[in-house]
């Protein structure tokens, strides 16, 4: 079996974290969803950046919708909306054989609106009609206005991947928001069953952060040990008291996913970010140099749920060290939060 298959009998789905019109065109997006078993796709501004400043397909259609007198950011939506919409139909099979489990493709609102639960909220179901895709997802960040607004889709039944999670707090909040909407959504009268949400754990950043400031037998442990944590957790909350009844009325628990998975540091495996984060009811969205590794080198094993007890001993010596991890997890979402307005600006720019 192909390495990247065998992870699926452990109940992780392996996402790619990379879309364009040359993955859609040239049928890699079809062959990687046919042969590694890819179960969903994930876009940002990044991606789309890349995608449009080198591909002249794009320049075609953009010197095209120049002409009708768009602004930057309806020019840009104009172009991506078409190619979430085509990987959207290509994992439209493994949404209607798994029930809506997987098959999934997300687009980002405007990062610009990060603090304005308000305008995330238009700008979510603006693209959420214009694109009009039962498997679709609307990412937005885990900030207070991000997961004010998560609630409100939610009951909307719009799914939401939200995005720039580093701390367990922030995990909660996510989680709260999230069953707080299920919870609308049920006493309004309406169906629980076809909403999916994911909550997105931001891994590598973590590490890249704290190794400095941290003993040599901590480095490179601190994002795993997180994860480990935030899934105990996960456990509690979703197959325990708490989520009985939305259960019971057919409501998805929202799963973990593993992001910012490449491996930053060349001291560690290529494959650390997958291979020790390996269990059920969880996704990993893998970017291309780490897909091909894991295809080439990668063991498939159920690790997720095992090592509990050493990744608490971890984060314990980190906290007795004197690093506050909820602080590290804030700073580095307001630090991703900045990186995905830059990213954002500069394509709006390549599009105005």
């Amino acid at each position: 079996m192909n390495r990247l298959q065998a992870i699926r009998p452990f109940g992780q789905r392996i996402w790619l974290d990379n879309l364009s019109r040359e993955l859609l065109a040239s049928g890699t997006l079809a062959r990687l969803v046919e042969e590694d078993g890819i179960a969903g796709v994930t876009s940002n501004p990044t991606i789309f950046h890349k995608a449009i400043a080198s591909d002249p397909r794009y320049q075609e259609d953009l010197a095209a919708l120049k002409l009708r007198a768009l602004d930057a950011e309806q020019c840009y939506e104009a172009l991506v909306i078409p190619d979430i919409q085509a990987a959207c139909d290509l994992l439209a099979p493994q949404y209607r054989a798994s029930a809506g489990d997987d098959g999934y493709v997300s687009l980002e609102v405007s990062p610009l609106l990060a603090n304005d639960a308000a305008g995330t909220l238009a700008a979510a179901r603006r693209l959420w009609q214009a694109v009009a895709r039962p498997n679709l997802m609307i990412k937005i960040p885990a900030t207070a206005a991000g997961v004010e607004a998560l609630r409100t889709l939610t009951r909307e039944g719009v799914n939401v991947n939200i995005t720039l999670l580093f701390s367990l707090p922030q995990v909660e909040a996510v989680w709260d928001g999230y069953l707080a909407g299920l919870q609308q959504r049920l006493e309004d009268g309406n169906d629980v069953k076809p909403v999916k949400a994911v909550a997105s754990f931001f891994l590598s950043r973590v590490d890249s952060l704290l190794d400095p400031q941290l003993a040599p037998e901590l480095q490179g442990k601190v994002a795993v040990a997180l994860a480990k944590a935030a899934y105990a957790r996960y456990r509690q909350r979703f197959h325990g008291a708490e989520f009985a009844a939305l259960r019971a009325a057919g409501a998805r628990p929202q799963y973990l996913l593993w992001a910012s998975t490449g491996t930053k540091n060349a001291a560690y495996s290529d494959v650390l970010y997958v291979a020790s984060l390996i269990g059920q009811e969880t996704v990993n969205t893998v970017p291309d140099a780490t897909l091909a590794a894991f295809r080439d080198h990668g063991a498939a094993a159920e690790t997720l749920p095992h090592g509990l007890e050493e990744a608490m001993t971890v984060l314990h010596r980190v906290g007795a060290s004197g690093i506050d991890l909820v602080a590290v997890g804030d700073k580095l979402q307001q630090d991703g939060l900045k990186l995905f307005v830059e990213s954002y600006q500069a394509l709006l720019e390549l599009t105005a």
